[in-house]
């Protein structure tokens, strides 16, 4: 990776920006607002890790145990996702013809990855009988808001695909990644001791 000793450099400030290969394109360009909706998951997530990092610095010493083992585990999932986006969001900036030996990609053990963590967190909850809205401890919360900028990048993906070749590895990992976020904002939640906030068909205005 070249070492950037310059942030701004003004080549975009004409509404273009360039791809890994070189070629200029609008900002508003499908790939872009897919690689950028991309960026915008991972920043999401990063909050969610923050929020983490504060759960175990600040729990009380008798919720430590429980908690802090899924706040660990499910930090290391998070990095792990993080860099799996990372990855993404640089094949989506290179054109399949620019594509480098080694180059790293979303492949069809990711999606696997995803599945057997999804598993995982659902061994401690209780199977869902109505619909959930956001909310919770903040790493949940967190979570939910990943969970809807994930599923705007899905759709993002499968409206560059119609123009242009998008992996099929890379669609089903988006969209089991937005799986895994709801799964995991229960199973923080479930273990911060925070309700889920159910949906109330009936709702009335406060009086």
């Amino acid at each position: 990776m070249p070492k950037l000793t310059r942030i701004y450099t003004r080549t975009g400030d004409d509404g273009t920006t360039g791809l890994v290969g070189g070629q200029r394109v609008k900002k508003t360009a499908p790939r872009i607002e897919a690689y950028g909706t991309i960026d915008e998951l991972s920043s999401v997530i990063g909050l969610a890790r923050t929020a983490l990092t504060d759960v175990l610095r600040t729990r009380p010493v008798q919720d430590l145990h429980r908690a802090h083992e899924v706040a660990r585990e499910l930090d290391a999932w998070l990095a792990w996702t993080q860099d799996a986006l990372f990855n993404l969001g640089s094949d989506l900036a290179t054109l399949p013809k620019d594509r480098w030996a080694g180059m790293p990609l979303i492949g069809p053990d990711d999606a696997k990855a995803l599945e057997r963590a999804i598993d995982r967190a659902q061994q401690d909850l209780e199977p869902l009988a109505n619909f959930i809205l956001p909310g919770g401890a903040y790493p949940g919360a967190f979570l939910h808001q990943a969970r809807t900028v994930c599923r705007r990048a899905e759709r993002l993906l499968i409206a560059l695909r119609d123009d242009e070749p998008i992996s099929d590895d890379v669609v089903k990992y988006v969209n089991r990644l937005s799986d895994a976020l709801f799964v995991w904002s229960r199973w923080i939640n479930h273990a911060l001791d925070q309700p889920e906030h159910l949906w109330n068909a009936s709702t009335k205005p406060p009086s």
